[in-house]
């Protein structure tokens, strides 16, 4: 079966800055993918060229065969690679159900004309159902109506993951969901995580957390200074010299 994401010699530079330089690796579907490496990697920039944020220098991304690099955002989301970032980028002052209702614009998008008509209310409900469908599948039902600002942190990642989810993606980008969260906090995302999986969306996963890449992850890939480092299943890399001297012997830079 081909991979649903390629990533082929992909090249970031910024000015004299080489972040990521020649990295290659593919993300087989339905499965959890991890992306590790130590601080100043290149991780967050690979997701950014990824994802459409950045074009890249050079190199080529595919998704499902389909070139996507140089593609803006909104377009890759609409192929069906959908990210989150690291912090929050929820509306704090809509309600639950408004954020993930959000989400659905990548499958219901929506028409001023239709809208100042009327014509367009069944495609609204619509939206609104699938929007509930997606807080429900995260266990947020009860609280679709609370302000999203309003919600614990732990809350608020799983409504960033049923925004994502609203949109109908293959494949989810997750920068840093475990970012301060709590030990009880992680175990409930991890959950949420494996759920999502098991419904058919393939994720890719920057994490800091090696507790959680190392119990979720299927096969990771280790990056270090902007190239790729190693790659294998989570026993092969947490036993890798050449992981654990660029994690506890090696120098970090920026990128």
């Amino acid at each position: 079966m081909s991979p649903i994401l390629e990533v082929d010699g992909l090249t970031m530079r910024f000015g004299g800055l080489t972040a990521v330089d020649g990295l290659s690796f593919s993300v087989a579907e339905g499965v959890i993918h991890g992306l590790i490496g130590p601080n100043g990697a290149g991780k967050t920039t690979t997701f950014n060229a990824i994802s459409g944020f950045y074009r890249p220098s050079g190199g080529e991304i595919r998704l499902r065969g389909q070139v996507i690099s140089g593609q803006p955002m909104h377009e890759v989301a609409r192929r069906g690679l959908v990210r989150t970032f690291q912090h929050s980028t929820l509306f704090a002052e809509l309600t639950v159900l408004e954020n993930a209702v959000v989400g659905t614009h990548m499958v219901h998008r929506p028409n001023l004309l239709a809208a100042v008509t009327g014509s367009d209310r069944a495609a609204r409900a619509e939206a609104r159902e699938r929007a509930r469908a997606a807080l429900d599948f995260f266990g947020l039902a009860g609280q679709e109506n609370e302000r999203a600002g309003d919600l614990a942190h732990g809350h608020q990642r799983a409504l960033g993951m049923a925004v994502a989810y609203a949109a109908g993606p293959q494949i989810v980008l997750l920068d840093e969901p475990f970012t301060g969260m709590n030990p009880e906090e992680t175990r409930a995302m991890m959950v949420l995580m494996e759920k999502l999986r098991d419904s058919g969306v393939t994720i890719l996963i920057v994490e800091h957390d090696m507790h959680a890449i190392m119990g979720l992850c299927e096969r990771i890939t280790c990056m270090s200074f902007g190239k790729l480092l190693a790659e294998g299943a989570p026993r092969e890399i947490r036993e890798h010299p050449d992981v654990i001297e660029a994690y506890l012997g090696g120098t970090h830079h920026a990128a």
